[in-house]
């Protein structure tokens, strides 16, 4: 669009707005016949009359309203892009606050924002380490990491991260002693380690031999409420678990861990940030969004 074109859209809106030519030259700092003059200017390119003016008044026609509504929803997208190629010029200041899961978080996301941490030193990270769901916008959360199903929530805009991907397994000496199970029924004759809260045991998801995905909740002897605990239970040989490989991948690596059942790994849990939704993502917000994207694009704990 010509510079021109869009100094008559302004002037327009800002006549409608204001009721009168004198008003919307004071809010532009330009005259009171500049302002009429580039509304008639538009008025002769569209080929239509958008104002009634009479010495007393100004009001829009039937089509000056229609045109109105058009050019102001035009121009707050403009707005929005400016804002937003601004906030990407901005340096990411201030107090940044993050709430991630307790084990997940410690290990995976932790380093990514020391490292931003060191970056940028005008900006201070505070992080919270729990498995409860927070609210953010009540507790003053400007990002969290959260896995699992998102709440249907119109307040939170969501970008996904990664797939978490798990496997059942066990320490070599146990199952040594106690034998490797050949299928899922073999499970019920073995010690088995559950993820749990309040007396609910979290199920697992089980590949069988002809591929298909299929739901097990395990009758588990060892219930913790945190995955390090269960991670240690199983290198100390107290029975057979169900672990995501950021938690798991060293010890199958060393062979301090075996995994049973399947050497398929499965998807289980997505893992999303969250933050309140607003128009333009701040630069402190975007700078940790965009780095934890591109960190879960290829997770070391997943190489090959």
């Amino acid at each position: 669009m010509e510079t021109a074109g869009l100094q008559g859209i302004v002037a327009f809106v800002q006549s409608v707005e204001a009721g009168s030519f004198t008003g919307a030259g004071e809010r532009l700092h330009v005259t009171k016949s500049a302002i009429g003059k580039s509304i008639a200017q538009l008025e002769q390119r569209l080929g239509v009359r958008l104002l009634n003016r009479t010495t007393r008044s100004l009001s829009p026609t039937s089509e000056g309203v229609s045109y109105y509504e058009a050019c102001v929803r035009a121009l707050a997208e403009i707005e929005a892009a400016q804002s937003l190629l601004a906030s990407r010029r901005q340096v990411p200041s201030g107090r940044l606050r993050i709430d991630v899961p307790l084990a997940f978080g410690r290990r995976c996301v932790a380093p990514v924002l020391f490292e931003i941490s060191r970056k940028f030193p005008d900006l201070t990270v505070e992080i919270s380490f729990n498995d409860r769901r927070v609210d953010l916008i009540e507790e003053g959360i400007d990002l969290a990491i959260r896995m699992g199903e998102l709440d249907d929530s119109l307040s939170l805009a969501a970008r996904r991260l990664y797939a978490q991907r798990s496997a059942i397994c066990a320490a070599p000496a146990y199952l040594d002693r106690h034998g490797r199970p050949q299928s899922v029924e073999d499970l019920a004759d073995h010690s088995v380690i559950g993820y749990g809260r309040e007396g609910v045991v979290r199920p697992w998801v089980i590949r069988h031999a002809d591929g298909h995905l299929a739901t097990f909740v395990p009758r588990a002897r060892l219930v913790l409420g945190h995955g390090e605990p269960m991670l240690d239970a199983a290198l100390a040989g107290c029975g057979i678990t169900f672990l995501p490989t950021w938690l798991a991948a060293d010890s199958l690596k060393s062979g301090d861990l075996e995994m049973v059942l399947s050497d398929c790994l499965v998807e289980n849990i997505v893992v999303h940030a969250v933050w309140p939704v607003t128009r333009t993502l701040t630069p402190k917000v975007r700078v940790v969004v965009d780095a934890l994207v591109e960190h879960f694009s290829a997770p070391p704990w997943d190489a090959a």
